[in-house]
């Protein structure tokens, strides 16, 4: 079974093979941009995570001919009306996750609704019907960034329940309950359903 990875982050690569190792109960043989040395920059100009989702699956596919995994996920704060949004790469109109961060917090300085949800957006295409599996990770926007690692805007996300952001929690701990983790695991438990050819 061969599935292609649409997507340039390696950050998301290493989630999804992770998740997707523990979870499924078929070999995968995942493919990435790199290892195909494909340099595909889909235009993401969907006005929802689905959108966006399919518009670069529906890319690779049609580069590769393999069946596609790709994801769209981002943040969205109650006090700016769900905003970024599907904006959230480019936040700060630049590819630049401190400067959307920074933006993030200089909007909020006088807010006192922090309520953030982060969502995500995971499409399965092999030219039939686009499948959609869905997660949300529910929390709050802080003040000040803290922690080091991950990427995005978990500096800034704590995620309910826990009293540490993204960024200061272990990969092991992230990808235990983030919204990117609860697409996976519907993906997986769809994907355990069938005897696919792929």
């Amino acid at each position: 079974m061969k599935i292609f990875l649409a997507t340039n982050n390696k950050h998301k690569i290493t989630e999804i093979k992770e998740t997707t190792t523990k979870l499924l109960n078929k070999k995968i043989e995942f493919v990435s941009p790199e290892m195909l040395n494909i340099n595909l920059v889909p235009d993401e100009i969907g006005k929802t995570f689905e959108e966006n989702s399919f518009i670069k699956a529906k890319i690779f596919f049609d580069a590769t001919n393999i069946p596609v995994l790709s994801d769209d996920s981002g943040l969205e704060i109650e006090a700016l009306d769900y905003l970024p949004g599907v904006n959230s790469a480019r936040f700060a109109d630049v590819h630049n996750d401190a400067a959307n961060r920074k933006k993030v917090l200089e909007l909020l300085k006088n807010e006192k609704n922090k309520n953030a949800r982060f969502r995500s957006v995971l499409t399965y295409y092999n030219d039939n019907k686009p499948q959609h599996f869905y997660g949300i990770c529910y929390g709050n926007i802080i003040d000040e960034e803290r922690g080091t690692n991950g990427f995005g805007y978990d500096q800034i996300f704590i995620p309910i329940g826990y009293d540490k952001t993204f960024a200061e929690m272990t990969a092991a701990e992230k990808n235990s309950l983030s919204h990117r983790y609860l697409a996976i695991v519907e993906f997986c438990k769809w994907l355990n359903l069938y005897d696919f050819t792929l």
